[in-house]
């Protein structure tokens, strides 16, 4: 767990939010000591409770921060979202911490609400001044990882424009550097002082033994020297599927799914929608109200889909599109701003309200709440026709949401299928309880950003 843990978690952004919880924590104290703490706690203990009160008003906050983004690379490095996202947060975290606070049987006075306020407009005013910072950082590129691509071909052309295009880590691509895989060993070392990587990539088909001498060197230093599949599986959470077929990779033959571990998932998936089902039975009531005002048809929509090692079952989602959608009986892929979709469903798609009826399949059986979104058997042959390894995510169960909802945006074809099972691979080698509860959490952000809406 700790390893999935580190292997999620950019170093840069544990420091960072090791810092601002710090420091948080010591406004929070000083605030507390102040204050009417005796008043806001109900005691005259004020030592050890302050530093309980405190410690729980600084996770609260901070795992708020956390849930809908604040630490993703990708925020810190966009100015906007950097506020977008900490007043969001600093929105969210009241009502968390009303909650966290009536389970502690905190006293919450109107004068203590005011008091929370002035604390968290205290907070969001040092965030903001840290993201800024750290953006300006970045701008200098002293907290940014240069990644030297050395190959050539499409396989280090395509991890180039990977890194260039999704701005999701702290890497900046330099390179494809083609030649350095030839050159003398004292050329190459002489070319890496002036680059000075964090780490070099080797994107190469075949590196010759005199460049490969000099980046192990490099090794020895200190930096990092990895193949271009290993990158991106630990530092991209992905696995390409062309690699994953070149190394012969089977998912049947691993020993990650014993009793206990598809016990305690089993168990996850029932507790979890079970809840959601309880906390959205009011909103699924009002959608079926104005599905059946807004368009004739039924509410609920049933559809084929594969599950568990190619097994059919009947999915069901609230309806979004018109009746027959499909006149000619052929499958079609859905797409952005589709004719197809009705008023309502177009809000409920965006907000992905459409999906919680597949809390009955979670609660069947048939589904689980993370893991790969499961498609229509027609595709799934198709797909599995033209890209390797396809089949391997047949492996779990299908998922409410999953690691690809939450890395890579809403997609229809071919490619973005592709795309998307790189992802999905990546679950199915490293899936376990922590991956899905960081995978759950980060759904949370996805809604509410309307990441990947279509």
């Amino acid at each position: 767990m700790a390893q999935t843990l580190l292997r999620l978690l950019p170093m840069e952004m544990a420091i960072l939010g090791l810092i601002e919880f710090s420091v948080l924590f010591a406004v929070i104290f000083s605030m507390l000591s102040v204050g009417d703490a005796a008043a806001l706690l109900q005691t005259t203990q004020l030592p050890a409770d302050c530093l309980i009160l405190t410690a729980m008003l600084a996770v609260t906050i901070v795992g708020t921060a956390a849930t809908i983004g604040m630490y993703r690379p990708s925020v810190c490095l966009d100015r906007r979202r950097i506020v977008l996202t900490g007043t969001v947060s600093a929105l969210l975290a009241f009502p968390a911490i009303l909650l966290v606070g009536g389970v502690w049987q905190v006293s919450l006075t109107p004068g203590h609400v005011l008091w929370l306020a002035r604390l968290l407009a205290i907070w969001l005013g040092t965030l903001l001044a840290f993201r800024l910072g750290f953006f300006l950082l970045s701008r200098w590129h002293p907290v940014t990882r240069n990644v030297l691509i050395v190959g050539s071909g499409p396989r280090a052309e395509g991890l180039h424009r990977l890194l260039a295009a999704q701005r999701q880590t702290l890497f900046r691509p330099i390179g494809p550097e083609a030649n350095l895989v030839s050159l003398e060993k004292s050329a190459v070392m002489e070319a890496l002082g002036t680059i000075r990587p964090w780490g070099i990539v080797i994107a190469a088909d075949e590196p010759t033994s005199r460049g490969m001498e000099a980046l192990r060197c490099q090794a020895l230093l200190g930096v990092p020297v990895l193949n271009e599949v290993t990158f991106q599986e630990r530092h991209l959470g992905r696995i390409e599927p062309e690699a994953a077929a070149e190394a012969g990779w089977d998912p049947a033959k691993d020993d990650r799914d014993t009793p206990w571990s598809l016990g305690i998932k089993r168990a996850f998936d029932i507790v979890v929608a079970t809840l959601l089902c309880i906390l959205t039975l009011p909103l699924m009531l009002l959608t079926a109200i104005v599905i059946r005002m807004d368009s004739d048809g039924p509410i609920l929509y049933r559809q084929e889909r594969t599950g568990l090692h190619g097994r059919s079952f009947t999915l069901f989602k609230f309806r979004s599109m018109t009746v027959n959608a499909e006149q000619n009986g052929q499958a079609q892929w859905a797409q952005r701003h589709d004719p197809r979709v009705t008023r309502v469903g177009t809000f409920i798609r965006a907000s992905r309200i459409d999906e919680l009826p597949q809390l009955l399949n979670i609660l069947r059986g048939e589904m689980s709440m993370i893991g790969p979104r499961p498609e229509r058997p027609t595709f799934v042959r198709q797909l599995a026709e033209v890209i390797p390894c396809y089949n391997h995510r047949a492996i779990v169960k299908p998922g409410l949401t999953g690691w690809t909802q939450v890395n890579f945006p809403y997609g229809a074809s071919v490619e973005d299928a592709r795309e998307k099972l790189a992802y999905d691979l990546y679950y199915v080698k490293h899936r376990g309880l922590l991956l899905d509860m960081i995978t759950l959490l980060a759904t949370i952000r996805v809604i509410l950003f309307r990441e990947g809406a279509r």
